[in-house]
């Protein structure tokens, strides 16, 4: 039977025992998020989360995900 064996070895394997492939994809993605900047009125910690300044608070949630690409180089 070691013919048969080696015979085996040498068939394709079944789809089920395939092994998986890693894919990529670009992904656009919409968070809520939470920022703080230190300012003397509502008016100035506006104009100043506008301009970018201050930083994140609270990482946020996903609100919308969206497939756009997929990478498959």
């Amino acid at each position: 039977m070691p013919a048969t064996s080696a015979l085996r070895k040498q068939l394709p394997r079944p789809a089920e025992q395939t092994k998986p492939r890693l894919f990529h994809a670009r992904m656009v993605v919409t968070r809520v998020e939470e920022w703080c900047v230190e300012a003397e009125t509502a008016a100035e910690a506006e104009a100043l989360l506008a301009s970018g300044a201050g930083h994140r608070c609270t990482p946020g949630e996903s609100i919308q995900v969206e497939f756009e690409k997929l990478i498959d180089e």
